[in-house]
């Protein structure tokens, strides 16, 4: 018999959030130096990442052969388009999900994206809400909000929920307990759970399911992300596995979708290049168990679905990110395929190193650039540039462009990191002595 979670002390609240909110200016070096004598977890992360990669190019290569390359530069150009014309599809979307019942909120910030599903929690007198995986509420930073105010808050992807459940914070966009085992799990399950305890997977699976089936009953609120956002019909689009998404978006009587601005597509018509090349990237499968989409709250003859329905459109650094140099990186699908291919993101042990939500390659660049880069010097020399993340990228990100841009930014600006400093003059000595840079 499961029973509720205990409440999180303030000091594993606290433990959890340092991981990814860690005192500025942020150095990578303490937790590298962690990384590299931990064996086991660099074990995890290697098996795990280069299981995706294989399988992302088996399932690509076998899907589109010689076309993939074709298929993902389409993929480029249409959010490229969008985002040229960003005030224009935002507009569409905006009038085609009110028309639907949909009521739509704008977010400048992460505060302000907290205080709307904070006034819409308490206007209802939510005391309980279930949550699916979503990257953008992990940047605001929404659940310590919500938990702050009273509102307690579980996560229902199967890692997510594991990640919280253990005081931790996630390590991958995609797989956010790729750092954990079985063991931890287990141990997590027996001591905030009470479950007996055991390693075999099903079998945890199954008390998680069994856990959570009761809190999606009783919710008050469901929150969800959106993979995309389809202006002509003012619905989202919800990718998952686990059907956890579709649970917190139909029972609850109230469902928030808390998206980036970013997240739009044109129409129905462009939708189909990116969910073949989203589950591809991401997890190898042709697509996710369950696409939904959802347009609108429930309607008079329809007997499931919210009663009312939220779209809070984040902006949080997007709209400075739309400059000509770096608009590009709002194409990003949030696949996780740049992790899964980068040598340094697999020595570095995970998503923890980065000291940011965003991690690998993508994060390198997108973390200094929301965050700034004095806060993150270090991020941008975090990678080899040897162009796997580039090669990967389902949207066809020239990734390592914009981490060399930055580096260039550093050096202008004289905040490179002790990291940083480092390289410069390993490469120094090895130009000035003809043997040393011989074994280079």
């Amino acid at each position: 018999m499961s029973r509720a979670p205990h409440a999180h002390a303030p000091d594993e609240t606290d433990a959890a959030s340092s991981l990814l909110d860690p005192p500025l200016p942020y150095r990578m070096h303490d937790r590298l130096e962690r990384a590299a004598r931990d064996l086991q977890l660099q074990q995890f992360v290697a098996n795990a990442t280069r299981s995706k990669l294989d399988g992302r190019i088996e399932a690509c290569r076998a899907a589109f052969g010689d076309r993939y390359d074709e298929l993902r530069l389409l993929a480029g150009r249409i959010k490229q388009h969008t985002l040229d014309h960003l005030d224009h599809y935002l507009d569409r979307f905006v009038e085609r999900a009110a028309a639907a019942g949909t009521t739509v909120h704008f977010a400048t910030d992460a505060a302000e994206a907290n205080a709307i599903v904070l006034a819409i929690a308490q206007r209802r007198g939510a005391r309980l809400c279930v949550k699916s995986k979503s990257m953008v509420t992990e940047e605001t930073r929404l659940v310590p909000a919500l938990e702050a105010a009273g509102v307690e808050t579980v996560e229902t992807d199967l890692g997510e929920f594991i990640v919280q459940l253990d005081h931790d914070a996630p390590s991958h966009i995609v797989t956010p307990m790729i750092h954990k085992d079985r063991t931890a799990v287990a141990r997590a399950f027996v001591r905030e759970l009470g479950a007996e305890y055991t390693e075999d997977p099903s079998r945890l699976t199954m008390i998680a399911r069994e856990h959570m089936r009761g809190l999606y009953r009783r919710a008050d609120l469901g929150i969800s992300g959106a993979n995309f956002l389809v202006a002509d019909s003012g619905a989202l689009v919800i990718c998952t596995n686990e059907g956890n998404a579709d649970l917190c978006v139909g029972t609850p009587p109230v469902h928030i979708a808390v998206v980036g601005i970013e997240k739009l597509v044109p129409s129905l018509t462009e939708l189909p290049v990116f969910l073949k090349l989203l589950a591809r990237s991401a997890t190898a499968q042709p697509l996710t168990i369950y696409t939904t989409l959802v347009a609108g709250p429930r309607r008079p003859e329809e007997r499931d679905g919210p009663e009312e329905m939220h779209v809070v459109l984040v902006d949080n650094g997007r709209i400075e990110l739309l400059r000509p140099e770096t608009r590009e990186l709002l194409r990003c699908i949030r696949c996780g395929a740049c992790l899964n291919a980068c040598p340094v993101y697999r020595k570095a042990g995970g998503g923890h190193a980065y000291g940011a939500v965003y991690s690998g390659p993508i994060g390198a660049v997108i973390t200094p650039l929301l965050k700034g880069l004095e806060n993150y010097p270090d991020l941008p020399q975090a990678s080899s540039l040897c162009g796997a993340c580039a090669r990967a990228c389902p949207v066809a990100i020239d990734i390592p462009h914009h981490l060399v841009r930055l580096r260039g930014e550093l050096v202008r600006r004289r905040i490179e990191g002790p990291l940083a400093r480092l390289v410069y003059a390993t490469w120094n000595a090895a130009l000035h002595r003809p043997w040393s840079y011989a074994l280079a």
